[in-house]
């Protein structure tokens, strides 16, 4: 006898939400004197949407920021652990008012202050970063910039508004154009849909990494040493070094480079640690970096020593370097850079920071630190950079979605949201039908 297990779609869609998915979801509400009519349709558009979330601690976390001339948090990612709570928040928004739009002005705060650990943002965790604008109409300073930055930061962004959203194109990933507020209710599904499926692509099931930090060994940073070391302790700490996700390796430099151990040489984090807490400073002059990025590259970042850049797994080099190298580094920068390798630099006192910067996967990836007490502070700009260097990117293209149809383009990215969320649906059922059995 053939048993068949019917489940509902319903269940089946709550039954994959359970079981993938967290985001942290910030809405970002035009509260400017023109908007004032359309106030009420986007405060209850922002609930309904909630409503669909999955709102807890350790899943979905919403935020509620309205802006005109400046910006105002009324509910932060870390302010509230339940639905209920959100919701009852949001329906006693009132408008804030205000003569200007400064749109590009409220970007650059949430950027700063809402997506961000001490918000509540869990972005160094891998969680997708979703931001949603409703606004209605073009923004009085220009919103170019900003927008471009959380898109290149990895933040997933949504623009919702009247004047076809008044911001440029290449600015945002999705794009709902629409003639007034009224027509909200009319996009809300496709606004969900497009939600829940592309932060399930854009979140990597398994994100796993192999880093090295290449630090100045020399006589001339003999009293910083113990900051140093503290510093590569503390980074070490939180990533998730096992040999099946992160994989460390610790190399000091001087006249020559000199391995500490290999990506191979210990397989948890508790041997890492130790081994780290055990390095003492190699010494010697002078600081050729150019012939310790070229070490690097041709005896530590290869399978032998333990490197998965064969597998595809994300290559990262952590220089930390407190003077200018007596030696020429372009070469070996490109060197590495051509086997995929991504450098983050970390100047140090007399560091040449433009060196730095030559030797860098970006700008975005340099540091600068001439006082030696401050090297800790830049502990969470670091994480967040390799976090952003070594997830997957969400979808690149903005795509124009209209409250009458939708675009190709979007049903196509639909079609391939719908076979990911189908398979997981297929391996769930088959999972629970083997339980019940």
């Amino acid at each position: 006898m053939t048993s068949c297990i019917l489940l509902n779609p319903h269940v089946l869609f709550s039954l994959v939400e359970s079981r993938i998915g967290r985001r942290d979801v910030v809405f970002l509400i035009d509260g400017s004197d023109s908007s004032r009519s359309g106030f009420p349709a986007m405060r209850d558009f922002v609930r309904r949407v909630v409503e669909n979330l999955n709102v807890a601690e350790d899943r979905d976390r919403v935020a509620v920021i309205q802006f005109s001339s400046d910006a105002v948090v009324y509910i932060y990612l870390s302010s509230f652990s339940s639905k209920d709570t959100v919701i009852s928040k949001i329906r006693t928004l009132r408008h804030k008012g205000g003569r200007s739009r400064n749109t590009e002005t409220a970007l650059q705060y949430v950027k700063d202050n809402v997506f961000s650990t001490i918000s509540g943002s869990r972005h160094l965790e891998g969680v997708p970063q979703v931001l949603i604008l409703l606004t209605g109409g073009p923004s009085s300073d220009s919103a170019r910039q900003p927008a471009s930055t959380l898109k290149d930061l990895g933040i997933l962004s949504f623009s919702i508004g009247t004047d076809s959203v008044g911001l440029p194109n290449t600015a945002h990933n999705f794009v709902f154009p629409i003639n007034d507020f009224g027509e909200l209710p009319d996009i809300l599904l496709d606004v969900l849909f497009t939600l829940k499926r592309t932060t399930r692509i854009a979140q990597p099931e398994e994100t796993k990494k192999d880093v090295v930090f290449l630090f100045d060994g020399s006589d001339d940073i003999i009293n910083e040493f113990p900051v140093i070391q503290d510093f590569i302790l503390r980074a070490v700490e939180k990533l998730n070094v096992n040999e099946n996700k992160d994989r460390i390796s610790v190399v000091q430099y001087s006249k020559d480079a000199m391995v500490n151990f290999y990506f191979n040489t210990y397989a948890s984090k508790n041997k890492v640690i130790h081994a780290i807490r055990g390095i003492t400073l190699k010494g010697g002059r002078p600081l050729n970096t150019g012939a310790a990025l070229q070490y690097v590259r041709d005896n530590v970042f290869t399978a032998s020593s333990g490197s998965r850049h064969m597998e595809g797994v994300p290559q990262i080099l952590i220089l930390i370097s407190g003077g200018k190298s007596s030696d020429s580094v372009e070469l070996s920068a490109i060197a590495l850079k051509r086997i995929g390798v991504v450098p983050v630099s970390i100047g140090l006192r007399n560091a040449d920071y433009r060196e730095m910067q030559s030797i860098s996967n970006s700008p975005n990836e340099t540091f600068s630190v001439r006082d030696m007490r401050n090297l800790q502070n830049i502990q969470t700009e670091l994480l967040s950079a390799l976090s952003r260097l070594v997830k997957a990117r969400y979808p690149d293209p903005t795509i124009f979605i209209s409250s009458g149809g939708k675009t190709l383009r979007s049903k196509v990215l639909q079609l391939k949201c719908s076979i990911i969320v189908c398979k997981r649906i297929l391996n769930i059922v088959v999972k629970h039908a083997f339980e019940m059995y």
